[in-house]
This record gives C-alpha cells, sequence and structure tokens, in this order.
C-alpha cells in the first residue's frame, strides 16, 4: 500500500490521509474521537452521465441492486446486519456518481468494511432474474412516487431535458426511463457491474473514532483480493458553449396547485472559481428568506408565495443554476417573469453589496463547515473530491476559496450568465384532472364535453 499524509493548513484542524492497494482502491482516512462512531462512504465513478441511450437507469438499478444480496449476505440483510449493530445505511446515484454509506458505533467499524467488500467482491453470483425484477419494480415504483404522479414531479427531468441538448450525457436524469428499465437485461445489469464496479474505479472513506492502522489492516483483509478492472470507457465529453445562445421553453399543463415559474441558467462547471462565484450570486438572489427574489416576490410584491434559486454543481458539465418560483392566487406567469429578469439585469449592473456579500459568504461558510462538522458529511466530502477532482484534500479549503471570491467577480458571473438567452424555461399552468371535472359538472349539474373526457383520459 502507497501512503501520502497532508499537513493541517486550512483544514481547520482536520486531516486525512490517503492510500491506495495493490488492485486501485484509493482509501482516505479521517480520525475524529469526538463521539465513538465511524462513517464508511463508497463513491464508485459511475453515474447516469455513464449510460447510453436505450439504457438509461442501469446506474440507480444497480444502487438498488447492491441492497438485494450478495455471496454471503442475503436479501436485505446488509440493511439487516447494519441497523441491528446501531447503526444506519443508505445508498444515493447522482448524474456523476453512485455511493454507498454507513454510520455504525466504533465497535462495529469491522462490519460495516465486511460488507462493502462482500457486495464489492461477489454481487454477480447473487444477482439473478428474480433479484432483478424485484428490484426493477421498486425504481419503477419509486419513478411513479417522486416523479409521475406528484405535482412538479417531472420538472427536473424537462429541464434536464431542454439545458443538455439530446445525445448530450446529461441529457437524461438518474431515474431513467420506465421503457428503458423495462429493456435491461440480466446480462446488461451483468456487464454494467463487471464494468463499473471494481476496486480501481472507487474511492473509500472512513471518518471518525478509528485507529487508522487497524482501519487499513481491516480494508486490505476484505478488500485487497478483489480484482481490478480495466476495461472502463471514458465518460463522453459534456463540455458546451458557456451561453445557450437562446431561451428555451416549455409550457406544461398539469393539475398542479399553483402556477410556477422554473428555470435552468447554464452556469461553469464545479470546481473552479467561477463556480464559486455562481454559488454565491444564486444565495444573494434567491438563498432563502433574505435574498433578493424572495422579497421582491413574496415580501414586496406578494405574487409569489415562494422563490428559490439554487445551484446544481456538476464537474463533468456545465452546472445547473435552478430557479423555482410558485406564483400567488391568480398572478400570471409573465407578471413574475418579467419581476425576475428586472431584478437579475439590476444584480447584473451593480453586483451585490458588502452586507450582501457578507451574509452570502457566511451562509455557504456554515453550509459546508455543517457538512465537515459530521463523520458522514466529512467522509462524503472526502470521497467527492477524490473522484471527481482527483485531491480528497480539496474538501478541507473549499470554504476558504468561497470566502476569497470577490464581488467583481460575483458581478462578472451574473452578467455572463444570469441572462434570458441563457436559460431553459418550464411554465406550469394548472388544469383540472378529471375527477375534479366530474365532480364539478356534478355540482353544477351538468357533465362536462365528451372531448374535454376523452382528453382527460388519454
Amino acid at each position: 500500500m502507497g501512503h501520502t499524509a497532508t499537513p493541517e493548513a486550512q483544514s481547520g484542524g482536520l486531516t486525512a490521509t490517503e492510500h491506495r492497494l495493490a488492485n486501485g482502491l484509493r482509501v482516505v482516512l479521517s480520525e475524529d474521537h469526538l463521539t465513538p462512531v465511524a462513517a464508511v462512504c463508497l463513491w464508485y465513478d459511475v453515474g447516469s452521465r455513464h449510460e447510453v441511450k436505450g439504457r438509461t437507469g442501469l446506474a440507480h438499478l444497480f444502487e438498488h441492486l447492491m441492497f438485494q444480496g450478495s455471496n454471503s449476505v442475503k436479501g436485505t440483510g446488509h440493511f439487516e446486519l447494519v441497523q441491528g449493530a446501531g447503526g444506519s445505511l443508505n445508498g444515493t446515484t447522482s448524474f456523476e456518481r453512485t455511493n454507498y454509506f454507513e454510520t455504525m458505533p466504533t465497535h462495529q467499524l469491522e462490519l460495516a468494511l465486511w460488507l462493502e467488500a462482500d457486495r464489492m467482491g461477489s454481487l454477480l453470483t447473487a444477482l439473478d432474474e428474480v433479484s432483478l425484477e424485484n428490484q426493477r419494480d421498486v425504481v419503477k415504483n419509486e419513478r411513479r412516487q417522486r416523479y409521475d404522479n406528484v405535482p412538479y414531479g417531472t420538472a427536473f427531468e424537462k429541464l434536464t431535458a431542454l439545458s443538455y441538448p439530446d445525445g448530450h450525457p446529461y441529457h437524461h436524469t438518474p431515474i431513467g426511463s420506465m421503457a428503458d428499465l423495462d429493456a435491461a437485461s440480466l446480462e446488461d445489469a451483468r456487464a454494467f457491474f463487471r464494468t463499473y464496479y471494481a476496486p480501481n474505479n472507487a474511492v473509500l472513506s472512513v471518518v471518525g473514532d478509528i485507529d487508522p492502522e487497524q482501519t487499513l489492516a481491516w480494508v486490505e483483509k476484505y478488500f485487497g483480493s478483489i480484482p481490478g478492472h480495466d476495461g472502463k470507457p471514458a465518460p463522453r465529453d459534456g463540455s458546451l458553449p458557456e451561453v445557450i445562445g437562446e431561451q428555451l421553453r416549455e409550457v406544461v399543463e398539469e393539475n398542479v396547485p399553483a402556477r410556477a415559474l422554473m428555470a435552468a441558467y447554464r452556469l461553469p462547471n464545479d470546481g473552479t472559481r467561477e463556480c464559486d462565484a455562481a454559488d454565491l450570486a444564486l444565495t444573494v438572489l434567491g438563498g432563502g428568506e433574505s435574498s433578493r427574489l424572495y422579497n421582491r416576490l413574496v415580501r414586496r410584491d406578494r405574487t409569489a408565495v415562494a422563490a428559490g434559486f439554487g445551484l446544481l454543481r456538476l464537474a463533468g458539465a456545465p452546472s445547473l443554476g435552478w430557479l423555482d418560483v410558485k406564483t400567488s392566487g391568480d398572478v400570471e406567469v409573465p407578471v413574475i417573469e418579467s419581476a425576475v429578469d428586472e431584478e437579475l439585469a439590476r444584480f447584473a449592473q451593480e453586483g451585490p453589496t458588502a452586507e450582501e456579500m457578507e451574509r452570502a459568504q457566511a451562509q455557504l461558510e456554515r453550509e459546508w463547515l455543517d457538512r465537515l462538522g459530521t463523520v458522514a458529511g466529512r467522509a462524503d466530502e472526502l470521497c467527492r473530491y477524490a473522484v471527481l477532482f482527483g485531491d480528497p484534500q480539496l474538501a478541507f479549503t473549499a470554504v476558504q476559496r468561497v470566502l476569497e471570491v470577490t464581488a467583481e467577480e460575483v458581478k462578472a458571473v451574473a452578467q455572463v450568465r444570469l441572462r434570458p438567452d441563457n436559460r431553459a424555461v418550464l411554465v406550469y399552468e394548472p388544469v383540472a384532472d378529471e375527477a375534479e371535472e366530474l365532480e364539478a359538472a356534478a355540482t353544477d349539474g351538468a357533465a362536462p364535453a365528451t372531448d374535454e373526457n376523452e382528453e382527460s383520459a388519454q
């Protein structure tokens, strides 16, 4: 095993050491003896950006399959063993990675490491048609509950598809389509696992009340014999021009509680100083109840009941600035949109005030310190910077980089990026569903027109 240590400079006293096994697995350890718990986090360098057309959703499907049993742990035993030991666990999938994590009492750390190694090394021996069908149905049901059958549920999917052109690796979201989930075969799943679930395509971080020497011995014992895999294809190029060049727009008529204006602005890639400047700009404009858009739309004009602006950081493609405004009463979307554009134009011309900069930097600093202050949050950030940027130590200096951004840099990114010709727009217009129309018709003593019934039923 190789080993590197890093000084505590600009890390607030937090440190981490990095190690690498002979099979390529990167291991990051960070001691913290404040509480008797340890967090285990495993990031695989695979997300929806690695998928191909016709086979979307495989990364997310595999996140579920990893909890369906492995060689030594049958069925839902991973959950039962961790929770029975007093720990918590989960997994998530994004455009750029799939991660798995446990937080355990310190004396149960070895169990978590063994469980992660067992499914990394032996999942294929347990993967069969029964488990595939089981988790395929779970993912399809998740899609119905979180996307298809809730108000505004498909907004993220629609805006992503508008923001990134067809064929772009970020054009589709991690949830995948129903058709692609149905089309995925057992061999598709097995090939996906062999390609991406290898130790040389992963970073393991362990943070908390640990003995580094003992922890490394366990990692070597359980992960060291798992062979690497060299057949992973390079991710497709996600680069795009800085500005879209036009306003892309879609109107959605659905049974939603209120009209809504949502928009995605193309912003700098994560890991750049410009992205940090964009984060500060969006925080000033829409980060909470002290923001400009909230004060203008909700407090002053009373044309909206909610207004927010946030950043979706992406490393392999332009990040997205997400605007979400829900209208108040019968207010029309053009009224909201005009006010938003007025505020963005004023911000681009004047930039943030000194007070706004101080507040926004303090807000982002607090959010970062909250993440680093928990063993689970720190483990996740160490993995993130190792996988996406090659250096886990960058997690400790992220706060400092945000604090170094100037008001002029924030103003500059707003001028270039927060413009109407650099956004995809989604407008929601409420319509009653068939059941509501029938109820209203019964109340009025009349039946709705036949052609309207047919249109609603399609």
